[in-house]
């Protein structure tokens, strides 16, 4: 398909769903290229009892049941950053529906949309199979921190608010250079702005623990 002729294909009703997620999709990877967001601005964790966590700058939101928790982690959720799980569904989701809509000559969009539920459970599937070498690359990075003593004693800055229950985000330097982390709070609350200090690390949660660091 030629490339005037797949930009078309694109924009055409049946395909506006598909295309407005990949745009979605581009814009975000934008803005981290060019260092407005950070990879796990947009994330999400699962807590010990089989809860869902979305963490974002604007909200957090919860739900949770078992057999959810179990897909998630079939589908690496949860081991890898969600964007990067998004966007290897998203891709396939576009290339497959501008396929389909090609082929059958659908114009329909409502139609459309009925090919975009099989697409979209096809492209989850191979989403897992795209995201396997990421899952080996972020669990050597947890590795290579996991233990704790990184960032244990530093004090760093909370990007997003942290809990006793609920997880959130800190960045703390390492030889000058930024590390993410993600934390839970021991006692109080941590909002976001504030300074904390890494006091230990939960390898069964794979988080950092940290409190309120005040100075004087």
């Amino acid at each position: 398909m030629p490339m005037t002729e797949l930009l078309q294909a694109a924009v055409l009703p049946p395909n506006l769903l598909p295309t407005a997620l990949l745009v979605f999709v581009l814009l975000y990877w934008l803005t981290v290229i060019v260092g407005l967001l950070d990879m796990k601005t947009v994330d999400l964790s699962l807590d010990d009892h089989g809860h869902l966590h979305f963490d974002s700058d604007a909200a957090a939101g919860e739900a949770g049941t078992s057999w959810l928790n179990g897909a998630l982690a079939f589908f690496n959720l949860g081991r890898i950053p969600l964007m990067i799980f998004l966007s290897f569904v998203i891709l396939p989701l576009w290339v497959g529906s501008i396929l389909a809509n090609y082929y059958t000559g659908n114009t329909s969009l409502l139609l459309g949309l009925g090919f975009c539920l099989p697409l979209f459970i096809a492209s989850l599937f191979v989403a897992k199979f795209l995201t396997l070498p990421f899952v080996k690359l972020f669990t050597a990075m947890e590795k290579e921190h996991g233990g704790g003593e990184v960032a244990i004693g530093k004090v760093c800055t909370v990007l997003l608010p942290a809990t006793p229950e609920h997880l959130g985000q800190a960045s703390v330097r390492i030889d000058g250079a930024p590390l993410m982390l993600n934390v839970r709070s021991t006692k109080a609350p941590v909002a976001k702005g504030e300074t904390a200090l890494v006091i230990d690390y939960d390898a069964h949660r794979r988080c950092y623990l940290i409190e309120p660091f005040i100075t004087n």
